[in-house]
């Protein structure tokens, strides 16, 4: 409704008079005189249209007789002259029947009582203005009335007022924990993080049990602000935020916390006072209490001691407690029924107690993460592979890592491509129990790009399934900190040629295990100070690739015993480089014996590649030889004639001591 307002009346004298006409409604008993200003309007309110004219220096009383001039029904067309103050005059002059909600009140004039009835601090005046203040200042006559008259049990609120009543009382109790906090010598941008944070989850909670104080005596007559102030300091949340900080919380977490703990703010304290108790580290404290859960505030010491004690019992040393809460504190969510049932669950599999608590400290979240459902699943998948129930036990206590592994999304992929490079069933199961942590890996980024690697080298197709079988580990090297340095190692530093290269990491993938330092490099430089040129060491490399990986220490008292004892030259090592491979103990002294004791002699092929029966036989075959020679028999009857079983190569290869004749 648009109101129209007269022009300016003025009464000029020599003693500077003005006359004003103002409502009879703005002017209370204590507000006789209007706000100074030297230019005011006249102002004509539609439902009292008394003039009141008044000397400036000297106002007269107030008269009773005055008569209102008469006054001309409002234009709806015309605008209000007085644009400063357009805003604050609009709440008293909305009196248009059809727009009162509430009382005979404009909705407007109810949402800006609201907000007055609320507001923290006196609304700011200019000269001029429409002293306008919230009617719970005491100390200020305010011209609005009680807020208690505008609202009832007996009216039915629009929803609207009654919204915009609590966002006002969320904002007011906000601004009350700000300002708690900076008196807390927070910093304003922490402050506001942290407020944004607990908005609305605890912030309603202070204004609830605010509301609720208003039934204690003690604040009967307090207003909103004070009974927030005593509610905030009765839970004590700013000391108990600068402790959680002094522990290591940011300030997410810390906001996340106080929701959860419902009100309940003394739980948090006690509760990481409890975790500290077990060794849990600082940093760890506000990780186990916010993925523990929002029972786990709720609950009492002696509860969460019950479950350490039960862990205790079964194998879990007392020491370990802070290491597996901290890393799955979904273990104190637990009821002692659910953490018996998945204790149960992998003692049915034949595991100890000495291998259950190895297998949780190793992997927490394996006891406590997933579900019996989730579990089941995943056993009965391993057991697919041929693997009985022990074995599966004996795997999830050697890596229990495998059962945070997705059976659609690691091992069904990875099995595919098994059976795509030529791997059975029985060769997966080796490398599942030899190097269980295949069955982790993201196949593509991992084990792809070496298999692609290798073909690329020219290790042959059936090769590279064969060596995957054989040496599982191959799989969890990196390609480029380990696998290519050892390649390139013997490529340049071993003598090994480029068409050799793929057969000697084929034949021996164990290779690629091995350090460059400490084992390949001093191998090579060994062999190379026997008088072995790099080129020939390269093809002894591709005959034997295992010949890199023995100790010094091993190949030393080997090659001496050779040259010494045995008197052999440097050619037989070059052609037999596996002779390293047998044990001098065992094999290479007890048999030179026997050919020292027959006065006969084998090439080192013959002598220690074949069986103690097979050996023996051609020692009995060659001393028969000799014997017929010694006697005197043509050599045609000795020779083609031979009554073992030994290949014409092995008969060519026998040696006759013609000194002992």
């Amino acid at each position: 409704m648009v109101l129209k307002l007269p022009k300016h009346k003025y009464e000029i004298s020599h003693n500077m008079t003005c006359c004003h006409t103002y409502p009879k409604t703005m002017l209370s008993p204590q507000h006789t005189h209007p706000p100074p200003h030297h230019h005011l309007p006249l102002l004509h309110h539609p439902l009292s249209t008394t003039t009141i004219t008044f000397n400036r220096r000297h106002p007269p009383p107030i008269s009773a007789s005055s008569h209102p001039p008469p006054t001309n029904p409002p234009n709806q067309d015309t605008k209000i002259l007085r644009t400063h103050n357009a805003r604050s005059t609009s709440i008293l002059f909305q009196t248009d029947p059809q727009s009162q909600t509430l009382n005979g009140y404009h909705k407007n004039e109810i949402l800006k009582l609201l907000e007055l009835s609320m507001a923290k601090k006196r609304t700011p005046q200019f000269p001029g203005s429409i002293y306008i203040q919230s009617p719970a200042d005491t100390t200020v006559e305010s011209s609005l009335p009680p807020i208690k008259d505008v609202f009832n049990a007996e009216n039915d609120y629009d929803f609207e007022v009654i919204m915009r009543a609590l966002e006002i009382r969320r904002e007011v109790t906000l601004e009350i924990f700000k300002e708690a906090m900076r008196k807390g010598k927070f910093g304003i941008t922490y402050v506001n993080n942290l407020g944004s944070r607990l908005f609305p989850e605890f912030i309603d909670y202070v204004m609830v049990q605010a509301a609720a104080m208003k039934q204690v005596p003690e604040f009967a007559n307090s207003s909103f602000n004070v009974r927030a102030k005593a509610c905030l300091e009765d839970c004590n949340v700013v000391p108990l935020i600068r402790w959680l900080k002094h522990n290591g919380l940011s300030y997410p977490q810390i906001g996340k916390l106080i929701c959860n703990s419902k009100g309940n703010l003394e739980s948090i304290r006690t509760t990481a006072d409890w975790l500290k108790s077990i060794h849990v580290d600082g940093r760890f404290i506000g990780v186990a209490l916010l993925r523990g859960g929002e029972n786990v505030l709720q609950r009492s010491t002696e509860e969460l001691d019950e479950i350490v004690s039960c862990l205790e019992k079964n194998g879990v040393k007392r020491e370990w407690m802070g290491y597996i809460v901290s890393r799955c504190p979904e273990l104190l969510s637990f009821s002692m029924e659910e953490l018996e049932t998945h204790m149960k669950f992998y003692f049915d599999m034949g595991m100890n107690e000495k291998d259950f608590g190895t297998m949780v400290f190793d992997f927490p979240k394996v006891l406590g993460f997933y579900s019996l459902e989730e579990m089941n699943q995943k056993v009965a998948y391993l057991k697919e592979f041929g693997l009985s129930n022990e074995d599966i036990g004996r795997l999830l206590a050697f890596r229990p890592q495998l059962m945070g592994c997705s059976i659609e999304e690691r091992w069904k992929p990875l099995v595919k491509y098994f059976y795509y490079l030529g791997i059975s069933r029985d060769g997966m199961r080796r490398i599942l129990t030899v190097k269980p942590m295949v069955f982790c890996f993201d196949f593509e980024a991992n084990i792809v790009r070496k298999v692609q690697f290798f073909r690329d080298i020219g290790v042959q197709e059936k090769g590279i399934a064969s060596m995957l079988v054989r040496f599982p580990s191959l799989m969890t090297y990196s390609l480029h900190k380990k696998i290519r340095p050892v390649v390139i190692f013997l490529l340049t530093k071993a003598g090994v040629s480029q068409t050799n290269i793929g057969k000697v990491i084929g034949l021996g993938p164990e290779l690629l295990g091995c350090s460059i330092s400490k084992k390949l490099d001093p191998n090579v430089k060994y062999f190379l100070s026997l008088g072995i040129d790099l080129k020939t060491l390269g093809e002894m490399i591709a005959d034997f690739p295992m010949l890199l990986r023995y100790n010094i220490d091993v190949l030393r008292p080997k090659y001496r015993y050779l040259r010494r004892t045995m008197v052999r030259p440097l050619n037989d090592l070059i052609e037999f480089p596996r002779f390293f491979s047998y044990s001098l103990e065992d094999r290479i002294i007890p048999r030179h014996k026997i050919l020292m004791d027959n006065r006969v002699n084998f090439k080192l092929r013959y002598m220690l590649s074949s069986t103690d029966d097979e050996f023996q036989q051609k020692v009995d075959a060659a001393v028969q030889r000799r014997r017929m020679f010694e006697s005197g028999i043509s050599n045609n009857l000795g020779l083609d004639s031979p009554t073992d079983d030994s290949s014409e190569d092995e008969i060519d290869d026998v040696d006759i001591n013609i000194d002992d004749l």
